[in-house]
Formats: C-alpha cells, sequence, structure tokens
C-alpha cells in the first residue's frame, strides 16, 4: 500500500493552484518511482477524503498529469500511472511537497553536471556594472543626458506607424532598413565613408560585430595581431575562433606599423585590429603616416584591418580624424562602432560597416545566433537621427564632456601630481593614468570602494608578463561635482599605504 495521505500535501496559502501542486507532486513520485509503471491510483473520491479536498481538484489534477503523459485513465477501470513509461528504481518513501525548501536549489547550482565540457580561461574577464555611487569608470557616457524623452517618442511612432503585421513579424537580419539607411548618411557625412546600406549590418553592440568578424575572417591556427595593449574583448574573440594572437608594441602615436612590417615577413598575418583614432586602453591617437603605411601594409600583405571605434564622435582637439576605413581603397577595413559609448551602454545597437558581401556572410552568421535585433530600438534610433535629435544629442555631449576632461585633468594635477602622471587626452571618455610603482593599484582601488568610489584596479590593461601598474579613469560619466568628490577619494585612498 502506498501511504497516499503522507507523500501528497498541499500549502492552500501558496499561489500556486492546489491541482497543479498534487499533479506536479504525483509527477515527483513517478520520476522518483515511488509511484510504479501501471500503479493504479485511489479513485477521486477516495483520495479527496484522504486529503480533505473536494473532489473536483482531485479530478483536476488527475486530468493535468493525464494531458503531461504521466497517467492514463481506462474507463471503468480507474487511473494508472502510464504503462509506457520507462521503470524506475524506487527511492526511499517521503513526502513530497509543493516547493523543495530554498537551499536545495542553492545547493542544485553547485552540483557538477553529469557531462563533460571545455572551460576556457581566457574567456574569464569581470562582467561591468553599475554599482551605483561615485565612479571613474572605463569611459562609459553619462545615461543623464541620453535623450530618452526623444527616444520614447519615437517608439511611441512605431506602433502608429506602417503595417502592423510587418511591425511585429520577423525582420531583416541586417537590421531596420531606416537605421541602415540614416546611420549610411550620417557615417558618410561625418566619418567620410562611402557606404550604401548593403555596406551595413546592426548589431547587438560592437561587442557582437568583432565576434561575427572574427568567427567568418579567422580559421583555426591563423595570425591576429593586437597592439600590446589593446582590449581584451577583440583578444577574447580571436582566441575562441582559434586565432593565433600576436602582439606589437604601442607607443605615443599608436601602434607601430614597422614592428607591425617586420611580423608580417616571418609569418603569414590574417587580421589585425587597431583602435587607431582613441587606442583602448590608452587613448593615444594613430600617427597620419603610420595610418597610411598601416593601409599599404594591409594590401600588400593581404590581411585584413578590424578597426574599432568605439567613441569617435567625441574628440576635443579640433576635428576628429577620420577613420581608416575613410581612406580604404581597396575592401581591406572591416570598420565597427556602437551606440553605447555615444549614448548609453542599454542601446545595444553596434553595427559593422565592410563591403556588401562580407555584410552578407555576417548577416548569415548572425542568424543562427541571433535571428535578428532589436525590430523597435532599431527604429526608434533610425527615427532620432532622422530628425536630428540624436545629432544635436552628440553635439551637447561633446560640450559637457570636453568641458568635464578639461575639470578632471586639472583637478587631477592639483591633488595627485606627485603620484598619477597622465597626458590630457585629445578625445574619447577616459584618461589613462599610471600610478607610481610604489602604489598597488589593486589596494588602492579596494580601499577606494570602501569609501563609495569605483575605479578599476587595471589588472585587465597589463600584457602579459608585463604590469603597467596603470588604469583607465572615466570622466564622461561624473558631474564635476562628482569628479572633485571621486579624486579626494582617490587621493585618500593613496596616501593610505
Amino acid at each position: 500500500m502506498i501511504p497516499f495521505k503522507s507523500l501528497l500535501t498541499v500549502d492552500k496559502a501558496s499561489g500556486t493552484p492546489v491541482f497543479i501542486q498534487l499533479s506536479d507532486q504525483l509527477t515527483q513520485l513517478i520520476r522518483s518511482g515511488t509511484l510504479p509503471v501501471g500503479q493504479r491510483l485511489p479513485g477521486t473520491r477516495q483520495l479527496a477524503r484522504l486529503l480533505g479536498l473536494n473532489r473536483q481538484t482531485i479530478v483536476a489534477a488527475y486530468d493535468e498529469a493525464t494531458a503531461q503523459g504521466w497517467l492514463e485513465s481506462q474507463a471503468g477501470s480507474g487511473t494508472f500511472v502510464a504503462r509506457h513509461l520507462p521503470e524506475v528504481t524506487p527511492q526511499l518513501l517521503t513526502a513530497v511537497t509543493a516547493a523543495p525548501p530554498a537551499e536545495s536549489f542553492a545547493a542544485m547550482g553547485q552540483v557538477t553536471p553529469g557531462y563533460a565540457f571545455d572551460t576556457r580561461p581566457f574567456l574569464s574577464r569581470p562582467v561591468l556594472t553599475n554599482t551605483g555611487g561615485l565612479r571613474l569608470d572605463d569611459g562609459f557616457p553619462d545615461i543623464r543626458l541620453a535623450p530618452l524623452a526623444e527616444l520614447g517618442r519615437a517608439y511611441r511612432s512605431y506602433f502608429r506607424w506602417g503595417n502592423p503585421q510587418q511591425h511585429f513579424g520577423y525582420g531583416d537580419t541586417r537590421g531596420h532598413l531606416l537605421l541602415r539607411e540614416q546611420l549610411s548618411i550620417y557615417l558618410n557625412e561625418t566619418r567620410g565613408l562611402r557606404t550604401t546600406v548593403d555596406n551595413i549590418l546592426i548589431t547587438r553592440g560592437s561587442i557582437m560585430g568583432l565576434h561575427l568578424a572574427s568567427q567568418v575572417l579567422l580559421r583555426p591556427g591563423d595570425v591576429a595581431v593586437t597592439g600590446e595593449t589593446t582590449w581584451a574583448g577583440a583578444t577574447m574573440n580571436f582566441q575562441k575562433a582559434g586565432a593565433v594572437v600576436r602582439t606589437v608594441p604601442v607607443d605615443a602615436h599608436g601602434i607601430d606599423v614597422d614592428a607591425l612590417a617586420t611580423l608580417a615577413e616571418q609569418m603569414p598575418i590574417r587580421l589585425v585590429a587597431v583602435t587607431p583614432h582613441h587606442h583602448y586602453p590608452t587613448t593615444v591617437t594613430l600617427r597620419p603616416d603610420r595610418r597610411v603605411r598601416l593601409l599599404q601594409l594591409a594590401e600588400q600583405v593581404g590581411f585584413a584591418i578590424l578597426e574599432d571605434d568605439y567613441d569617435y564622435d567625441f574628440h576635443y582637439l579640433s576635428r576628429p580624424i577620420l577613420p581608416l576605413a575613410s581612406a580604404d581603397r581597396q575592401g581591406m577595413v572591416v570598420y565597427v562602432g556602437s551606440m553605447t559609448k555615444s549614448v548609453a551602454p542599454a542601446f545595444r545597437i553596434g553595427y559593422v560597416v565592410a563591403p556588401a558581401s562580407l555584410i552578407d556572410e555576417l548577416a548569415r552568421l548572425r542568424r543562427i545566433i541571433d535571428r535578428q535585433g532589436d525590430t523597435m530600438l532599431e527604429f526608434a534610433v533610425g527615427q532620432l537621427f532622422k530628425t536630428g535629435d540624436l545629432k544635436r544629442h552628440f553635439r551637447k555631449a561633446l560640450r559637457t564632456y570636453h568641458t568635464r576632461r578639461d575639470h578632471f585633468c586639472q583637478v587631477l594635477t592639483q591633488e595627485l601630481s606627485d603620484s598619477i602622471q597622465f597626458d590630457k587626452p585629445d578625445g574619447g571618455l577616459a584618461v589613462w593614468a599610471t600610478a607610481d610603482p610604489s602604489i598597488d593599484l589593486t589596494a588602492t582601488s579596494n580601499r577606494a570602494a570602501q569609501h563609495g568610489l569605483y575605479f578599476s584596479n587595471g589588472l585587465t590593461h597589463n600584457p602579459p608578463g608585463h604590469t603597467l601598474n596603470g588604469t583607465r579613469l572615466g570622466f564622461a560619466s561624473s558631474t564635476e561635482d562628482e569628479l572633485e568628490r571621486s579624486v579626494l577619494i582617490l587621493k585618500k585612498a593613496i596616501s593610505v599605504r
């Protein structure tokens, strides 16, 4: 005899209907082997009396478990555990509760899966989140400046425009046509590119563009080259594609193209990744003669240039230097950008600009990863370009960030000139600062956090085998008052050592 009264319990205070609780518990008993295949269950009236419940509740529980395939009903005979189920070795008879205790879920999270899989240490990288409080971040925009009201109006217009079937069905994997049209116009006007909509793929941030390009352009064993200091997100994608990553020096004028040419004589190079406008993380600009030489070398050797122009819109010394892609005549450059640094990290819109045949291949790959982007967001951002709201935002943000850069650099010089060295950046949203060798940036970062200030300890910027003792101190996301308070906390954290 199976003690159904002991095994089945209900919690009438639970938000889960009682019949669902019973159905789930019966399912658990079958899974554990407590109720064997073919076992006859009590009649609905009998079980209702045992549990003190309404008969219709038991009927509903049986019907639910039957619909799920765990029970079967035979006219005139009763309800049975479905005979098509596999036999399970019975476990110890214990009461089955409607929901396992919370601690069992925590323990479940620690269980090693019953199958093997490879872990890749190079994918381990801290996830940056906004924890609130003061911050000298990696170089993020101030979301308080974002054109949110204008974005809201653009979103609402999406529901009033065109054919609803078209709006809420599947869209173009390459991105919403309106955004690609407007982005093409904007890039041609501001960056000297010569694009059409066929040259643009909209992605969920620049990291997706880098991933897609890496998977399409790189084969296992190919050589990908970066600067000795570089963005870890790009390197991780090259490694994931199976590439061998080589590095060349970076100095005050950007990557050393002569060193790259020497490397090209020693081995075949498939791809070179650069951030020429504001090198990451040091913010230096690639000198014009090196830009020309880099494009010439790409044409001679045949490697692709992956140009990540992550914050082109914010340059404070004269007008921005045009990207490599603007001078590309042979289709050697894959140009990647993002709205993340221009507006807000939550705007998961990036783009890849390349010859149409490569864009088509990237779109085919993107389709098996992410069928399409956020059509409504893409439409709304396209509208902001079309109405001029986004361009006005860029002009306003540029003025604001310019002022903040100047103020931040002034306060850093006044308060920390003996401890931190830096050059005022020509553009971008962060200062690259190196600390005196006697300063432990990790310990300093931890002490600052105790006083409400976040900044990176800079360890992710260190090339293998080298310690730069430097970090990026973002100024754009903080007001002048917040920057002053941040520097004072940083000064205090440095002085305690």
